[in-house]
């Protein structure tokens, strides 16, 4: 489960969210919801261990926050983040699958394993490869919004975490789009994953955690770059912004 009292991050600009309390069993779906500006990615970073926050207690299938963060990092999965797990636009969908069975692969693993994986995580997506416009070959720049999003959820799903990220889940969908965005991720939740999806306007039945706007758009983005890290130390949050870069590409590698 996922529980959290009075989490928080302030940044060098300022409080990025905070005042987050809530409690949620394992397999819930979760909705993070707010304006875009107001620290509902950060939010979501935090609780997948990808961010330190600096105020409150949380804690993660047992594990605490921030204290634990690399054991919450491997228990959980990320949809695409833009400059941490985007998707890349020139790969194709089979391509993106290919990588990141390489990357989840075992010892022990064998390609019938991997077949199943993959068939497994597209199943549970909603992502017929047979309806794309050219099958496992279309490229991501050729992917509608919502095929986009249902192969992050394909990749994410892959190594079997226990909680799942997604950013922007409604991001430029539509009515109908949208609902089945959120039906996919409904049924992720059913399957015993909790969800946490970052959203504008969040469905009837999520659990809805809602991000405050303590801070401008500008600095929560500035902050975002700043406090991603894996490892940094209690006083990362005064870094300045050539630092930040770093930290940006450390998380990505993360």
């Amino acid at each position: 489960m996922i529980t959290a009292e009075g989490y928080g991050l302030r940044g060098p600009r300022g409080r990025v969210f905070g005042e987050v309390s809530f409690s949620a069993p394992a397999g819930t779906l979760i909705a993070v919801e707010g304006p875009s500006g107001t620290g509902r990615t950060c939010l979501m970073l935090a609780l997948t261990g990808r961010m330190k926050a600096t105020e409150g207690q949380a804690e993660v299938h047992g594990h605490p926050l921030p204290r634990r963060m690399p054991a919450v990092r491997r228990i959980s999965a990320l949809g695409p983040v833009d400059g941490i797990s985007a998707l890349e636009p020139a790969l194709t969908v089979a391509e993106h699958l290919r990588e990141r069975v390489l990357l989840q692969r075992r010892f022990a693993s064998r390609a019938a394993r991997d077949r199943a994986d993959v068939a497994a995580a597209l199943k549970a997506s909603g992502l017929d490869l047979d309806s794309l416009v050219k099958g496992e070959r279309t490229a991501v720049r050729d992917l509608e919004r919502l095929e986009a999003l249902r192969l992050g959820v394909a990749l994410a799903l892959l190594p079997r975490p226990q909680v799942l990220g997604i950013d922007d889940v409604d991001h430029k969908l539509g009515d109908t789009d949208r609902e089945l965005a959120w039906s996919m991720l409904r049924s992720v939740a059913d399957a015993g994953t909790t969800v946490l999806g970052v959203c504008t306007r969040a469905p009837g039945d999520a659990l809805v955690v809602p991000t405050r706007a303590t801070g401008t758009a500008q600095d929560t983005t500035a902050d975002l770059t700043a406090d991603l890290t894996t490892d940094r130390t209690a006083d990362a949050t005064e870094e300045t912004e050539e630092v930040a870069v770093d930290a940006r590409t450390e998380a990505r590698r993360a």
